[in-house]
């Protein structure tokens, strides 16, 4: 996001992959969004870190409601039918 004009948190998640696929979403909807925290996130510590995705003030209302409906579409994905690829050898 070039503009930091009044940036607010839209969510917090807990890595860097789950962030970028929220920001790439929004961006196909044309809401510009980016990331902070993605240096602590990855920490093995007793606190875990985690990651905000900011919008511009004036998108917030359009970016939740864009994010609800990223999360319900995720949540009918079929799994079953998704190639995750090979294991991994041990």
């Amino acid at each position: 996001m070039t503009d930091h004009q009044n940036p607010e948190v839209l969510v917090s998640v807990a890595d860097d992959v789950e962030a970028a696929v929220i920001i790439a979403a929004l961006q196909a909807r044309d809401i510009k969004a980016t990331a902070t925290g993605g240096f602590t996130a990855g920490f093995r510590t007793e606190t875990p870190g985690h990651i905000d995705v900011l919008v511009r003030h004036e998108d917030l209302p359009q970016a939740r409601k864009a994010l609800a409906e990223i999360e319900e579409d995720q949540g009918h994905v079929d799994w079953s039918k998704v190639d995750v690829g090979d294991p991994e050898d041990e």
